[in-house]
């Protein structure tokens, strides 16, 4: 079986000395030792002055939703992991969708005015795939009109934009270390800033409101880490740099194996280092991306449709068109990658691909409905009835 993806893992006996020093201090939460030290050789390595390192990529969502103060709308894009959405709703804001640009499946900074009114606060945007958005043009609009930015980087580890980590801009970056990412800590994600004031609010957030040990400063929750996971973020952080090249060295022989396919990629931003977080692929047309999924699901080969359906067709939104997304979400798959994936896998997974090409009578596998459901809303909005998932 190959499935779509597999964590790293460092050395079984470099993880356990670190078990080991846990258990002599037994110290396993509540800001320890591994943890401030994973979150100092973080700075230094991605080569800023601040972050914390918090339970989940959600959750650093939340938390700089929560400590930007935001309320009313929120610009965001409807081509993201449904946590930019739902964590947007789950702190009472109510998400506006502008649609994606075709060529780099991130948010179309050139559609973001249109969507603003005097309710829009901020505009929360994904870096897709790890590649960043046009982020010039993002904070420009923002500045214009006073608005909070938000780039959700769940995917950018090791990624820059001019020279800088991609971490360095908005007022507050986020980022998932979920065992999934190229750089992970088991489950874990991080909250960055340049603004030191904000930095301390969020730290006091993370921590149950606490200014000092019988003291609060404000409302807070507990999105804190522990030292296990910590220690796996220290062990993982050594090999990071051989992750990276790896996983570029495998998505270069996608790219040549794969040039007679009838699909395109992503266009990279040309002004930044791209970390190969994932292989995106859009067909050119659905048919042959069903029908390569069921051919590669016969050879248990798995990958996965990344991301189907648009956040604009979750239950819980208002449903508004986006016909680019909607585009896109249909024909795009993200073809397995991960550090362990032999040469000779990702041939045969290519020539599965080419041979499905090459052989067009093979019946598609319908896997859902959304065009059919989404067909049904757009008539809705069409007719002038807001449609709402109760």
């Amino acid at each position: 079986m190959i499935p779509v993806t597999k964590p790293f893992l460092p050395k079984e006996e470099e993880f356990i000395e670190y078990l080991n020093s846990i258990w002599e201090r037994q110290w396993l939460t509540n800001n320890g030792p591994l943890l401030n030290d994973l979150e100092l050789r973080l700075k230094e390595y991605l080569d800023i002055k601040h972050l914390l390192y918090v339970c989940n990529g959600t959750f650093a969502l939340q938390l700089a939703i929560k400590a930007l103060h935001l309320s009313g709308e929120v610009i965001t894009t409807p081509f993201s992991y449904v946590a930019t959405t739902s964590s947007i709703v789950w702190e009472g804001c109510k998400p506006v969708y502008v649609d994606i640009d075709s060529e780099t499946f991130n948010i179309d900074p050139s559609k973001i005015e249109a969507a603003i009114t005097p309710r829009t606060s901020a505009i929360l945007a994904t870096h897709v795939y790890g590649n960043p958005c046009d982020i010039d043009a993002i904070q420009q609009i923002a500045d214009k009109h006073g608005l909070k930015v938000i780039f959700d980087g769940a995917h950018c580890f090791g990624t820059h934009y001019k020279n800088k980590s991609i971490f360095e801009y908005g007022d507050i970056s986020t980022t998932s270390f979920h065992a999934t990412k190229l750089f992970h800590t088991i489950e874990g994600g991080a909250v960055f800033t340049r603004d030191p004031d904000l930095l301390m609010e969020m730290a006091s957030m993370r921590n149950f409101g606490h200014s000092g040990p019988d003291t609060f400063s404000g409302l807070g929750v507990n999105g804190k880490n522990c030292e296990f996971h910590a220690a796996m973020g220290l062990c993982n952080l050594e090999s990071v740099d051989e992750i990276l090249d790896k996983r570029k060295s495998l998505s270069l022989h996608y790219f040549a194996r794969l040039k007679g396919l009838k699909a395109k990629f992503p266009k990279l931003n040309s002004s930044k280092d791209y970390n190969y977080a994932y292989f995106p692929v859009l067909f050119d047309s659905e048919e042959l991306m069903l029908n390569c999924l069921n051919m590669l699901e016969l050879n248990k080969i798995y990958c996965r449709r990344y991301f189907y359906p648009p956040l604009s067709a979750l239950p819980y939104v208002e449903y508004s068109v986006m016909p680019v997304c909607e585009d896109i979400s249909r024909r795009i798959v993200c073809l397995p990658l991960y550090h362990t994936l032999t040469v000779s896998d990702l041939d045969l997974i290519c020539r599965i691909i080419l041979r499905v090409q090459n052989n067009q009578k093979v019946k598609p596998k319908v896997i859902d409905g959304l065009g059919g459901i989404l067909a049904n809303k757009a008539a809705t909005a069409i007719n002038g009835h807001s449609y709402i998932h109760k």
